[in-house]
C-alpha cells in the first residue's frame, strides 16, 4: 500500500509539474502575445479578450458540468487525475499571472508561437504521459463516440475548428496563422513527450526460414524476437510469423537480413505508440552478412 501510495504521489506531482509548464506558456505567451488556443483554454482567452474575465476562473466553470458528463466512462483513477489536473492548472494560470516578469522576445509573434507550442506541448505531454488530463473538449470528444459512435478525432477537429472560428473575434489572421503554428509544435511535443522522446516500430514478418532469420536478428542486431503461429486465409498454409520491435534505423538492417535469408519474405511495418518493458533505445549494430 505504501508503495501504490507513492506512486500515485509522483503521478500528482508530475501531472502538477506538467500543468505548471503549460500555465506559463498560456499566460506568458498565449496570453500576452493575443496567440488563440482550441479547446476550453481557446475559450477562456476568448472571454478574456473580450470581457477581461480571468481564465483560471473560465476553465474550472466549464470543466465542472463536464467532469459531471465524464464520470461514468472516465474510471475511477483517470477521474480523480483529471479533476488534479484542472484545478492544478487553473491554481498555476492564476498565480502566474499575478507574478511579475518580463521575457525580451523583441515583439516577435513568430517566437512567441513557437515558445507557446514548446511549452503547452511539453506540459500536457507530461501530464498525459503520467495519465492525467485537463479535462475540456476531449472529455465532450468521447462523449460524442460513446452515444453518437462520432470518431473523437472527428469530433476534436469539429470543436477545435469552431473555437479557433470563434477566436477571429479578437485576434486578425496574421495572429491566427502563428496560432497554427504554435498548434503544430504543440502536438510535436505532446508525441515526443509520449513516447519517451525516441520512435519506435514494429516489425511482423512471414518467412519460410523463421529460426534462421530470429536468430540472425538476435546475434547481429541484438533484438529479441516472438513467434506467432498464423494461417494464410486464402491458401490454409500455416506459418510461423515473426513480431519485433526495433528503432527504425534497425529496419533497414532487418530488410537485409531478409534479402539474404529469404528474400520471398513478407514483411509489414507499424508505427507503436509505446514500449512498456526491456526495450532499451540502441541495443547493437548489423554485420554485413555478405562478408
Amino acid at each position: 500500500m505504501k508503495k501504490l501510495a507513492k506512486v500515485h504521489f509522483l503521478y500528482l506531482l508530475a501531472i502538477a509539474i506538467g500543468t505548471g509548464i503549460y500555465a506559463f506558456g498560456f499566460v506568458a505567451f498565449n496570453m500576452a502575445n493575443h496567440l488563440a488556443q482550441g479547446g476550453v483554454a481557446g475559450l477562456s482567452l476568448i472571454s478574456y479578450a473580450l470581457w477581461h474575465i480571468d481564465p483560471s476562473y473560465v476553465q474550472l466553470l466549464i470543466n465542472i458540468p463536464l467532469l459531471i458528463l465524464g464520470y461514468r466512462f472516465l474510471g475511477r483513477r483517470t477521474f480523480i487525475y483529471t479533476i488534479w489536473g484542472i484545478v492544478s492548472l487553473a491554481v498555476w494560470i492564476w498565480i502566474i499571472q499575478r507574478i511579475s516578469f518580463t521575457i525580451n522576445i523583441g515583439n516577435d509573434t513568430l517566437i512567441a508561437a513557437l515558445l507557446a507550442g514548446v511549452f503547452s506541448g511539453s506540459g500536457i505531454g507530461l501530464v498525459f504521459r503520467f495519465g492525467g488530463t485537463t479535462g475540456g473538449t476531449d472529455i465532450l470528444a468521447k462523449l460524442f463516440q460513446i452515444k453518437k459512435g462520432i470518431p473523437v478525432g472527428r469530433m476534436l477537429f469539429i470543436f477545435e475548428s469552431c473555437i479557433l472560428a470563434l477566436s477571429l473575434s479578437y485576434v486578425d489572421l496574421k495572429h491566427m496563422m502563428y496560432t497554427l503554428i504554435a498548434s503544430f509544435i504543440s502536438m510535436q511535443m505532446i508525441n515526443l513527450i509520449q513516447n519517451g522522446g525516441y520512435t519506435v516500430r514494429g516489425m511482423l514478418i512471414i518467412t519460410n526460414h523463421h529460426v534462421e532469420v530470429a536468430k540472425t536478428i538476435i546475434e547481429e542486431i541484438g533484438r529479441s524476437a516472438t513467434y506467432l503461429h498464423g494461417e494464410g486465409a486464402y491458401s490454409g498454409t500455416e506459418k510461423e510469423v515473426l513480431y519485433v520491435v526495433l528503432n527504425p534505423s534497425e529496419i533497414q538492417e532487418v530488410k537485409q537480413i531478409l534479402s539474404i535469408i529469404d528474400p520471398n519474405a513478407f514483411a509489414s511495418v507499424i508505427n507503436v505508440h509505446e514500449v512498456v518493458g526491456d526495450f532499451a533505445p540502441k541495443r547493437g549494430r548489423f554485420k554485413d552478412l555478405k562478408k
